[in-house]
């Protein structure tokens, strides 16, 4: 069993938003993770798709991104991100999921060893934009993390940490999520979100806070192909 992440695939199989708007190198992409997908999965392995899973507004629109994710080999393990709109509903969003796909949200995943925990997260106090209201989702967020992780805590196995958002701050240094992630032993975390020229600073390949690695997967950053995080 072997886990492999990537993040934001931003699908629109149903809903027709072309991604390569945003770049050249986005065309086709979903193509090209799912050929990467096919060469390397096999059903014991385990994915890690650390959200913006669609561009749907509403669940009829997602059905076709969500089952495209679905049919793949592997076990899924999803997480919600800042575009996914379509979900609603924890209880509607298991009900469309198959073949060994996971959705986290205030809970915890075990299998073959190891237990995921995570949320979406949010942008990160001191940002130059960050208001009240976002005080008001950053601490929601905080608390999601906090009830994964007391789950995660209960089961026998190596943690391993998802996240949407970057879960430290915008100079790489620790917040109140990634204290979360200290405090429950937490050593590595995957997250996603960055794209573009952000991506593109080195100070991302490995990111080390207080015994903490976090390992960026936005599929762009990984040139569309899916990261080993474990053999």
């Amino acid at each position: 069993m072997s886990i492999y992440a990537i993040s934001d695939p931003h699908l629109s199989l149903q809903s027709g938003k072309p991604m390569d708007v945003f770049g050249s190198n986005w065309t086709d992409h979903w193509e090209t993770i799912k050929k990467d997908w096919l060469q390397k999965i096999r059903n014991q392995d385990i994915v890690v798709v650390a959200g913006d899973l669609s561009w749907a507004i509403r669940y009829e629109e997602a059905l076709a991104d969500l089952s495209a994710i679905c049919a793949l080999p592997g076990h899924k393990i999803l997480l919600k991100g800042n575009h996914d709109y379509w979900h609603g509903s924890l209880k509607k969003t298991r009900k469309l999921l198959f073949n060994q796909t996971y959705f986290i949200q205030n809970d915890a995943f075990a299998i073959g060893g190891y237990v995921f925990a995570g949320t979406r997260g949010w942008k990160q106090r001191g940002e130059e934009t960050f208001s009240a209201e976002d005080e008001k989702v950053y601490a929601r967020e905080a608390e999601r993390l906090s009830l994964s992780l007391q789950a995660a805590s209960k089961i026998e196995g190596e943690i391993i940490g998802v996240s949407h958002y970057p879960p430290f701050t915008q100079d790489l240094r620790a917040s109140e999520l990634t204290k979360l992630y200290k405090y429950y032993g937490v050593k590595t975390v995957i997250y996603g979100h960055l794209h573009g020229p952000k991506i593109k600073r080195s100070e991302y390949d490995n990111v080390v806070i207080e015994g903490t690695r976090y390992i960026l997967t936005s599929c762009d950053y990984l040139g569309f192909k899916l990261l080993r995080v474990r053999e």
